[in-house]
Parts: C-alpha cells; structure tokens; sequence
C-alpha cells in the first residue's frame, strides 16, 4: 500500500493548490518548490520505517567502530594508529572522488553512499579481524602445520571468504531494502567501491601501523623500512585492490536487480559475482608468497588487465545510462511535460553544466540548484520507465511517476528554458527530432510571452498538440496518444480551460529575446 499525502479536499488525482502568480509570467523572485502536501509515502509498519531502520543501523555501525577503534589501538598501539591513520587517509579522498565522479549521471542518495562507506570502514573490518583469527587458530588446531604454512592458507583461503562476505553484506543489505536505487551496472560498482574503500582503510591503518612497530622495534628507518615497503605496496601499487574485487559482487547485484523476476540471473548474479571477487582476492593474497619477481608477474599479468576492464565496463555503463535518457524521456515530450529539446540536453554532461550555469548567471545560485534537482528527477524518470519496460519498476510505480512528474512541472519555468538553451549551445552533430524549434537566449529579463505557453494551466500539459488529444494517464499501460476526454493526473482534473499549444517552433520565443 502507499500514499500521497494531500489536502483533505483532494480528488482521486490530488492537485497541489497553486499561488495565484503561478498564472502569471514568472518573474523569477522566488525559486519554484515543490509543496510538501505532495510527497510519495509508502505505509510500512513500526518496525519498517525509515527513522526506526536508520537509527539501528546509525547505532550498530558505531558501536563496531568504538569497537574496531579499541582493537586497532590495542594491537599497534596510539603512536602507531595515529602513523597508520595519516597514510591510510591519502588513497581515500581520491577514490572517493572517482566513484562520485563515474555516479554523477544519476547520482545514487548520498545516505546509500554513507552507510556504505561507513560499514565498510566500520562492520565489515570488525567482522573480518575477529573471523580471520578464529579461522586461523582453528588451521592451526585442526592442520599439524607450521605458523607460515598457516598464515598462508588463512590468506589464500580464509581471508577472500571472510572479507568479501562482510563486504558484501553492505550491498546485500541495499539490495533488499533499496533496491530501486540499483537502476544499472555503475550503481552496484559505485556501491561495492566505497564499501570495499572503506574497507581498506581501516585495513590499512592495521598493516601500517603494526609496520611502523616493527619498524620502531628494530630501529630502521628511510627506504629500506616496513612502513616505507608497506605504504608502496598497498596504498600507492594497489589501493584500488579492495575495490576492484568487491566490485565484482556489486556488479552481479546490479544485475539482478534489473532482471526481471522468476529469471534465473535474478539469484545467479550474485551468486557468481560474489564467487569471482572472492576468487580475486585469493590469487591476490596468494601472490604475497611469491618471490618478488613473481609478484610483479601476477600484479601485470592479472590484476592490471581485470582493472582496466572493470574501468571499461564501468565507463560504458555510464555511456548508457545517457543513451538511456535519450531513449526514454522523448514519449514524455510527446506529451508535452519536456520541451523537444531537453531529451538530448539531459543525455549530455556538458548541455547539464552549461544548463546550470547559465541559470547560475542569470537568476543566481537557487536557479542553479533548481536546474539541478529537476536534472535529477528527470533522470530518476528516465530510469523509472526503463525499469518499468523491463518489469523491473515495482508495484508503485504510478505513484512514483506522478511524484517525479509533479517535481518536473514544479521547476520547469527556471529548467526547460535554461536546458532548452544548453541544447542548442551544445549542438550535436546530428540534427535533433526536435522539428522546427528554434533556439532561445537565456537571461535575466524573461518576457512575459514564456508564461503564456507554460504557465497558464495549474499542472500538467493539457493536450499533446493541434490533434486535441489529451495524454494518457502516466502507468505500465503502452504510452501514446490516448482518446479524447482521457484525464491526466494533472490539467485533467484542474476544472480550468484546456490550453491548447501550438506546433513547436511556430509560436513566438517562448522565454526572451527573438529567434537566432
């Protein structure tokens, strides 16, 4: 079950109520928001809300890392936690930066990102120091074997299995109580990334620290020390290690959550995805024992190959999450909730940035931000439909739609003409299917004729053009050209006079200055 929560007066369609200016043409005094009487609401039981879930998770993750904080300073010691903490912390900032920077098409919530990170940093460590030294005195009860003999089976073996388990419960987690936040591939690498980071920093300030003991022990200092060996090794040859195995399990969750139920990639993906990163991590600790020159062999032969083609793979995922905005968002055009030219502006990196600067110009900063929140909600939209054409979207999915097209329609008076704008500033070589739309200056001094195009009617589009069709109403049904007198969850049940708009490219500018 779910529901908006609305006025009392509400019809089946709730039409949030509208200050009388919104008839007007805009004069960009204030940002458009959207009203907090229209939000998505699903009803979930005490002990399945979002404030009681949050607060179990905020209170176990800090509690592991009170926990794994002690154990880390009992282990080394404070002079080496504090040394093993500063060199840790170098990687950490830059591989941060890398897994934002590949998320930035469709930025997954920030919340997702902390807690993974923090479990990782946190749980996870927790779980694999205290797994890691019961396996290895059991090796040593069970196997008559020697200490060396021992260690080296609990890294090649142990270590991969433990580690990529307690890694992978982060993302097992996010699967199932998030899962409509896995929209493609880049979502599970970006989440498995800061996991895995997290990770082996903490990791990282074990090795190093205890490094910086021995190094203290036995009096050696400069190139030739443990810590100096230890930091090249793990934090300048392989900080992307951690990353690039548990990557392999957030890729097979991906996966499954954008398979359609009752396949059997739905329980494979995982399956093998967490099999290979753990398969990963054993040949990697396993080359710890090798001879220099055969650590070398195996860092160049296998684990620069599989981070290249992981770097590969996650670079054309994000190339099609932009095909995909392009593919999607043109039936909403059709309908009349875009403008023709915001498909190929909103599948564009540089027409998104060139979009919020030129609203930053010329209405300032909140115009940016407004460009940037109806980004993302026509990004989320674009996947949405996506999800829904693969069977993936869920039970609500019309609830979602009508949020997501609501937020549109709330911010299109300072978006579509700041992205109509970066469509033409950034033309692409083929001609866009956007007939004869012209492009638009963008500034400051909005003449009034914008208003009278988009901002008569309280919400929504009221027809799809000249054919006097109303659109259908937005749900899994095919999407096209409905029959007259089907309402919309907008302008249908608004009361007011339809407005009908003309073909595109045949009114006059719709916001400022004349045609160029």
């Amino acid at each position: 079950m779910s529901s908006y929560s609305h006025s009392p007066d509400s019809s089946n369609h709730p039409v949030p109520e509208y200050p009388e200016h919104a008839q007007k043409a805009p004069e960009f005094a204030t940002v458009p928001t959207a009203p907090e009487q229209w939000h998505y609401k699903p009803r979930r039981a005490f002990w399945e809300s979002k404030a009681v879930r949050a607060g179990a998770l905020f209170t176990l993750l800090a509690l592991c890392g009170v926990i794994i904080l002690a154990l880390v300073r009992q282990q080394i010691g404070t002079e080496g936690f504090f040394v093993g903490l500063a060199l840790s912390i170098l990687p950490v900032p830059v591989l941060i930066w890398a897994f934002i920077w590949l998320d930035r098409v469709e930025p997954s919530p920030w919340k997702n990102l902390v807690f993974a990170f923090a479990w990782g940093a946190c749980a996870a460590t927790l779980v694999a120091i205290l797994a890691n030294e019961y396996a290895t005195e059991l090796l040593a009860t069970t196997f008559t074997a020697s200490p060396s003999q021992t260690d080296t089976w609990g890294a090649t073996f142990v270590a991969p299995l433990v580690e990529e388990t307690a890694k992978g419960a982060a993302i097992l987690l996010l699967f199932l109580f998030r899962r409509r936040h896995f929209e493609s591939i880049v979502d599970g690498i970006v989440v498995a990334g800061l996991t895995a980071t997290g990770f082996a920093f903490t990791e990282n300030i074990l090795y190093l620290g205890s490094a910086f003991g021995e190094d203290q022990a036995y009096g050696s200092s400069g190139l030739q020390s443990s810590t100096a060996a230890t930091f090249f090794v793990r934090v300048v040859m392989t900080p992307f290690a951690h990353p690039l195995f548990t990557a392999m399990t957030g890729t097979g969750f991906a996966i499954a959550a954008m398979t359609r139920p009752g396949r059997p990639w739905r329980w494979l993906a995982p399956i093998g995805g967490w099999l290979l990163a753990m398969l990963l991590h054993g040949v990697w600790n396993s080359s710890a024992s090798l001879a220099p020159l055969g650590f070398l062999a195996m860092y160049g032969a296998i684990m620069i190959p599989v981070f290249a083609l992981v770097v590969w793979l996650a670079i054309w995922s994000r190339s099609k999450e932009l095909g995909l905005i392009r593919a999607q968002l043109p039936v909403y055009a059709m309908a009349g909730w875009l403008t023709p030219p915001e498909p190929v502006a909103l599948a564009s990196m540089k027409a998104r940035s060139v979009a919020r600067s030129a609203a930053r110009r010329a209405h300032g900063d909140a115009a940016a931000r407004t460009v940037r929140e109806y980004i993302a909600f026509a990004t989320h939209l674009a996947f949405l439909r996506a999800a829904a054409a693969r069977g993936t979207a869920g039970p609500h999915f019309v609830a979602r739609e009508q949020e997501l097209l609501h937020h549109l329609w709330q911010r299109k008076d300072v978006a579509q003409p700041a992205l109509t704008h970066a469509a033409w500033a950034t033309r692409p070589a083929v001609p866009p299917a956007w007939g004869q739309w012209q492009p638009q200056p963008y500034g400051p001094y909005p003449q009034r004729q914008y208003g009278q195009h988009y901002g008569q009617q309280p919400y929504g589009p009221q027809h799809l053009g000249p054919q006097n069709l109303a659109p259908q109403p937005f749900g899994p049904q095919p999407f096209g050209p409905a029959s007259p007198g089907t309402s919309s969850p907008g302008p249908a049940s608004s009361g007011q006079q339809p407005f009908l708009p003309q073909p595109y490219g045949r009114q006059p500018p719709p916001y400022g200055g004349q045609n160029i």
